[in-house]
């Protein structure tokens, strides 16, 4: 097996660890949460608001590792020019906005360095993600054009 081939179903391997586990630590948030307040010493007035901000976050997350999955299948099969990829980066980078968005929002009711270099970065993210999305669509149109030609 080629090196390339090798890495991107290891990155497969990994993305789809980080989809499932994702999700679990999901499903069991709401559950642990107190636990979780208990040890870092936050009063329980904060769990509802803790805990619906990583409920927001994790679902946006796990949209995107889940977008990521899709794209990587498609590159596996060594077609990664599709439509169906320009799709999957403008829903990351929805997501990630979101992500942002929520962080902004954390701020405003209690600022932490910790969510300021978030917002930096999930905004960053969404930057990143359009950018690739309109260099993929160019990719698109550019490989139809000589799919039509040929």
């Amino acid at each position: 097996m080629e090196k390339n081939h090798l890495r991107q179903y290891l990155t497969k391997i990994l993305v789809d660890i980080m989809l499932y586990v994702g999700t679990a630590l999901y499903i069991i948030l709401p559950f642990v949460m107190p636990q979780v307040m208990a040890f870092v010493g936050a009063g329980e007035e904060m769990r509802v608001h803790y805990t619906l901000i990583l409920l927001a976050s994790g679902a946006c997350s796990i949209y995107i590792v889940y977008q990521l999955r899709r794209m990587l299948s498609t590159v596996l099969t060594g077609n990664p020019f599709v439509a169906q990829n320009v799709s999957a980066l403008r829903k990351c980078a929805v997501a990630g906005a979101l992500i942002s968005l929520v962080f902004l929002i954390r701020i405003i009711i209690s600022f932490t360095v910790a969510s300021l270099l978030i917002v930096i970065i999930f905004a960053l993210l969404s930057l990143f993600c359009l950018t690739l999305k309109d260099l993929f669509k160019q990719a698109v149109n550019y490989k139809e054009e000589t799919d039509w030609t040929v």
